[in-house]
């Protein structure tokens, strides 16, 4: 072989090894980096913060009706809204509207960070201390298991989506309550309407340097716009507790004080 020919060949040859060398490197280089990027782009995206821009996740588009409190503050998310209240630090309620399809989508990684909303100040908000060593566990009100999408899935690791829950209720009677939810859905023939929430007794204890609030019970209000019918999940936020008969809306409205489905006729 000419000594030109032999050259060019070691240098194909040398090109084509560099070429390979820096797709091996580069490649799982550039997953992590779109990894780390997402998940940090998933916090931080601007979402809204007024009911009035994410009217989806209420029936009708009315969120539910309370008297004055102070510190509230409305946060919308991809796939759910949250009031917050800066005394308790953890959400009032958490709204979502649920269907089929939505359901369907809901097969995403579960995501492992827990983090603290920015956009709540934080004089009213949770931190990730305040949950260490604290023996309750971070119990979501909008499920992970609900998430139709990855960015919708990592938003519902927000601290102000979860409250003080205990373990084995979080693991046990509540996630049965969610799996039921979802069946429920998956079999509806349109839009389902779950709004989710802590009720706190009076001399609730609090958890962390922010003294977070643990809930005494937690409930889940259940409306099908189609058939006009609800019911809602009421639970003791306690260890062994079981997954209880529901209760009526009308017995939710009088145990919480909140109109729900303010100008809606639910059908018993």
């Amino acid at each position: 072989m000419p000594f030109h020919t032999a050259l060019a060949s070691t240098r194909l040859q040398l090109a084509l090894l560099v070429v390979l060398t820096l797709t091996n490197i580069s490649l799982p280089i550039d997953a992590w980096a779109r990894s780390h990027q997402f998940d940090s782009t998933a916090q931080l995206t601007p979402q809204p913060t007024s009911f009035a821009q994410c009217p989806q996740f209420f029936a009708n588009g009315r969120p539910p009706a309370l008297s004055p409190r102070p510190q509230l503050r409305e946060l919308c998310y991809e796939a759910f809204a949250v009031l917050h209240s800066g005394t308790t630090r953890t959400p009032v309620f958490v709204a979502q509207r649920l269907n089929r399809q939505s359901i369907e989508d809901a097969d995403e990684k579960r995501a492992k960070r827990f983090f603290a909303d920015a956009r709540l100040p934080s004089s009213e908000r949770a931190e990730l201390e305040d949950y260490k060593n604290s023996g309750y566990s971070r119990g979501h009100m909008a499920p992970a298991g609900d998430m139709p999408t990855p960015s919708a899935m990592v938003q519902s690791f927000s601290l102000a989506n979860v409250v003080p829950q205990d373990a084995q209720h979080n693991s046990g009677a509540w996630a049965k309550i969610e799996q039921d939810t979802r069946h429920y859905v998956r079999r509806a023939k349109g839009d389902v309407f779950v709004i989710t929430g802590p009720v706190f007794a009076d001399d609730a204890p609090g958890v962390g340097a922010n003294r977070v609030r643990v809930p005494a019970y937690l409930y889940k209000l259940v409306y099908d716009a189609t058939t006009h019918r609800a019911w809602a999940h009421w639970q003791q936020n306690r260890e062994g507790a079981t997954v209880s008969r529901p209760i009526s809306y009308g017995e939710l409205v009088k145990r919480t004080g909140v109109e729900f489905l303010p100008g809606i006729l639910v059908q018993h």
